[in-house]
């Protein structure tokens, strides 16, 4: 018989108020809950009620992370009835907020396994405690060296692998007993936590090398024996670490790296999107990266494997890029280059100017791109001289200012606008109000990897994928590319976070019917999309007994 303390207090099962009153009697709980039993639509109200009493977005974050914690339906059918409110909330921008002071508001450990570079013994351990004989088909799991915006915050970025697996629960219907959230601890190089007492994670410098990834190995060798039929997501590790380990293990079973793919795959789709408008063809663009850390290499990876689909040889394609960093074009004699960097350099022979190729002003005047992408973290950076040199040259200059959180971006959205007279094609990496400029209303699409990663994963997981290859990344990101609505003025290059249950349910479709399609399935499926359908969890109470 399931205890009073485990129902009430288990989160994948406790109902609240709204056990029946026969459910109390046999899970004997009479008497420890309010009399009058509430469905689930008023326990949503009322949830939604205090919600909305709270003062600002992170007191805000911290209620919705306690309901969380206390009872996954009411929290997912709450976030499924106000998705574009709650998405800044549990996730990008205000999860910054809650990482920088984790330790101090910690309350919960959420469901996540902590697995600490200085006890590799107990990796397998950790992991079965965490799960606790949960049936788990997707793991989320950080190092948090390489957090978007924002550096290196140890045990704290065990925030970003939990919202993450919220945004696959709430917009492709994942089961949330089905996921695991994983933070390894390899110590930390953020002098502020290292100072502070309150810290939970390993007081020490980050460990590199053999030892690091002895415990990698240890984590994926363990995770898929006990999961054998999960998805590995891993998310914000560093940029000398990231492409390594998914080099590694990509072959060798369904693993994806969301800050390498997801982000490249989400900016294909938009570049996609925007060339749906402009008419354009993909071989004709001139690519430019401004910041070439983990996203912006891995958004030049996927735009090359794109070009190469498109029929240029692998040499032809390489030449549409330019890498920027705070060095300036990355050149092949450029000292310090990490492995994803190096593939992507350019020879000083090529230019006459090549020693003042060390400023953004400089680089967009000489190679006129006609695509300029920023994840560079410099706020500011995609000045009017700069855009309007860039404008200058091609009739609909596609520019995405990525960098979040808000003040971290390189450009607004309205600036672009205006100083491109209403022609450039604009994804930004936050979420950005409509541009009313000279009485056309022009819509921003938002570059974020929820728009890709939650389909994209869910497609994998429900059709039993061995798998994830570059054939797969592109039917993901032609579907995704073209949800735009080409014939109205001012359209979006993506389609809008509003709608992101019901296109992340087509992008799992289409991913599964390409795992299908090249017989990369473990196990026989007839029919794709019965088989998302099949998997797909709701909010609602089953019941317990």
């Amino acid at each position: 018989m399931t205890t009073t303390a485990s129902i009430l207090n288990n989160p994948f099962l406790n109902k609240g108020t709204a056990f029946t009153q026969a459910e109390r009697k046999a899970l004997g709980i009479v008497g420890t809950l309010p009399s009058h039993v509430q469905a689930l639509d008023e326990q949503a109200t009322q949830a939604y009620a205090q919600f909305q009493s709270k003062a600002n977005d992170l007191e805000k974050r911290l209620f919705l992370m306690n309901l969380f914690n206390e009872n996954r339906t009411l929290f997912f059918r709450l976030m499924d009835e106000h998705v574009v409110e709650f998405m800044p909330i549990v996730y990008d921008p205000t999860v910054a907020d809650s990482i920088e002071q984790y330790s101090h508001l910690f309350t919960d450990p959420q469901n996540a396994a902590f697995i600490s570079i200085d006890d590799p013994d107990n990796i397998e351990a950790t992991l079965k405690n965490a799960a606790d004989g949960r049936d788990i088909r997707l793991v989320v799991v950080t190092d948090a060296e390489g957090i978007l915006g924002m550096g290196d915050w140890g045990v704290n970025g065990v925030d970003i692998a939990v919202g993450k697996l919220m945004v696959y629960t709430a917009a492709a219907g994942i089961d949330p007993a089905q996921v695991l959230p994983v933070s390894i601890d390899a110590g930390t190089n953020n002098q502020t936590l290292l100072d502070d007492q309150l810290y939970l994670g390993n007081h020490h410098k980050r460990v590199y090398g053999d030892v690091y990834y002895d415990v990698i190995d240890r984590f994926v060798n363990a995770e898929q024996k006990l999961f054998p039929e999960s998805l590995l997501h891993w998310e914000d590790f560093g940029r000398s670490n990231a492409q390594v380990i998914l080099d590694k293990y990509k072959d060798q079973f369904a693993t994806f790296n969301d800050d390498i793919q997801g982000t490249g795959m989400v900016v294909l789709a938009g570049i996609l999107g925007a060339l749906n408008i402009s008419k354009e063809d993909i071989k004709d663009q001139k690519f430019l990266t401004f910041g070439a850390g983990t996203a912006g290499m891995g958004i030049a990876n996927q735009i090359l494997d794109e070009l190469k689909r498109a029929g240029l040889s692998d040499e032809e394609a390489r030449k549409h890029f330019y890498a920027v960093d705070k060095q300036g074009l990355l050149f092949d004699d450029t000292p310090d280059l990490t492995a994803a960097q190096k593939d992507f350099t350019r020879q000083r022979s090529e230019f006459d100017n090549a020693d003042e190729l060390t400023n953004l002003a400089a680089i967009v005047k000489t190679v006129h791109p006609t695509v300029m992408i920023g994840t560079s973290t410099q706020p500011g950076t995609f000045t009017e001289e700069i855009v309007k040199d860039m404008a200058a040259h091609t009739e609909r200059p596609i520019i995405f200012p990525l960098s979040n959180p808000t003040k971290l971006a390189e450009a607004t959205a309205a600036d672009l606008i205006k100083w491109t007279d209403g022609k450039a094609l604009i994804a930004t990496g936050i979420p950005a109000g409509d541009v009313d400029y000279k009485g056309v209303t022009y819509h921003i699409g938002q570059g974020n990897n929820a728009l890709m990663y939650p389909g994209l994963g869910f497609g994998l997981i429900a059709s039993t994928a061995k798998v994830l290859n570059g054939e797969t990344l592109s039917a993901a990101c032609h579907a995704l590319g073209g949800i735009v609505d080409t014939t109205q003025a001012g359209a979006a290059v993506l389609p809008p976070v509003s709608q992101l249950t019901s296109f992340s349910q087509k992008l799992a479709e289409i991913v599964a019917q390409s795992v299908l399609d090249q017989k990369l399935n473990k196990e026989p499926i007839a029919d794709a999309k019965q088989a998302v359908a099949d998997m797909k969890w709701v909010p609602e109470y089953k019941s317990v007994d």
